[in-house]
């Protein structure tokens, strides 16, 4: 039986919080709630969306969150977060991302609302920081789209 020392449960433990906070995030965009999802940013965290518009500040992420069409259904499915920890209380997470979107207001009893057409394959290249209450904030995310259908 191995051991395992305490720098390594911590590392665990960061790299396990990180993940969380990369599920989190898409889970208040889904939930359309802009403020928790923008309170989990760095006061100055850079955004940059997937049409290539940079949202600089969390004042200018929330804002912009919060613009989402109220009949709009998103669902990120997140997966493959590998998070790498760097020196500094910083940390770099690579996350691929499927979005499933709808819009249409009725739904199915038992299947719920109908998905658009298009669903996306995409990436979230991640930068966090500790701050100074000790909990991980996204500092950088780079969205993108890599493959689509219809």
């Amino acid at each position: 039986m191995t051991s395992t020392s305490t720098s390594d449960a911590a590392a665990w433990i960061d790299r396990l919080a990180c993940r969380t906070l990369v599920e989190t995030s898409v889970r208040h965009v889904d939930a359309g709630d802009a403020a928790a999802f923008a309170a989990l940013f760095a006061e100055d965290a850079v955004l940059v969306r997937p049409n290539g518009s940079r949202l600089e500040g969390r004042a200018a992420i929330q804002a912009a969150y919060a613009q989402r069409a109220p009949g709009r259904l998103t669902r990120h499915l997140v997966t493959n977060v590998a998070v790498t920890l760097e020196a500094g209380g910083r940390a770099r997470a690579r996350s691929y991302v499927l979005l499933w979107s709808g819009a249409t207001p009725e739904a199915d009893p038992v299947y719920g609302r109908r998905a658009e057409a298009r669903q996306l394959v995409g990436e979230f290249d991640d930068e966090m920081v500790r701050d100074a209450q000790g909990e991980w904030r996204l500092l950088r995310r780079h969205a993108s789209f890599v493959l689509h259908s219809a």
